[in-house]
């Protein structure tokens, strides 16, 4: 902002985290009463992350109670694609926004019928570097990262993964046809976050799918 000096940056920064803070801990206790589960979707643009989801809800169908909130720059697209499976999906545009926060969430939350002990999905605009930042009130950050993208991801990105308890490597099926380094990526993201979490899986063939969704079943 021209003008404006590091501190009154680093104060007006620090005043946006503690409002939204507040308000995702309002939506933290909105979700735990009602039981759901809500998982914050982060990676790259490109990691396949819509695939992936539209397959999760459909082999979730007739087991447990499902919505989406889904976030992107323009168009919506993915919400389409999302509704397609029958699932209720609230389009968030966030024009020049790089990320979603609590607020928007709230508010798409009170438009989308209740879904008392199911699982609310918010996949978040494809960045790994804002959404790192802004508590949403999930219970999950869940970091997707696809093996076209390269393993060196979570340490030019660490606070993102840092951040987040589970890995998905995703787009497996096509290993073979790219120079991707799978034990070197699981130890680059341990390197920052000892602690997360990490599933192999392609959501093209369904290797792994059974593992990312019996993760689901007991998070």
């Amino acid at each position: 902002m021209p003008g404006l000096g590091q501190r009154q940056l680093i104060a007006i920064e620090m005043d946006v985290l503690d409002k939204n803070n507040k308000l995702a801990a309002h939506n933290r206790e909105h979700f735990e009463a009602a039981g759901q589960l809500v998982l914050n979707l982060v990676s790259s643009p490109g990691s396949g992350k819509t695939t992936l989801l539209c397959e999760t809800l459909r082999r979730l169908e007739g087991k447990r109670p499902c919505a989406v909130i889904e976030g992107d720059q323009q168009t919506s697209a993915d919400a389409d694609r999302i509704r397609a499976t029958g699932v209720p999906a609230i389009q968030i545009n966030t024009g020049k926004g790089c990320h979603l926060d609590a607020k928007m969430v709230h508010d798409a939350c009170h438009q989308l019928p209740a879904q008392d002990g199911g699982i609310l999905f918010i996949e978040n605009v494809g960045n790994l570097v804002c959404p790192a930042s802004f508590d949403l009130g999930e219970k999950y950050k869940v970091a997707i990262l696809s093996v076209t993208e390269g393993e060196e991801k979570p340490l030019k990105y660490p606070d993102m993964f840092a951040a987040a308890q589970l890995m998905l490597i995703n787009k497996t099926d096509l290993l073979p046809h790219v120079s991707f380094d799978v034990e070197r990526c699981i130890e680059n993201a341990k390197r920052v976050n000892p602690y997360i979490q990490v599933i192999q899986l392609s959501a093209t063939t369904g290797d792994g799918m059974d593992a990312w969704l019996n993760w689901l079943a007991t998070a």
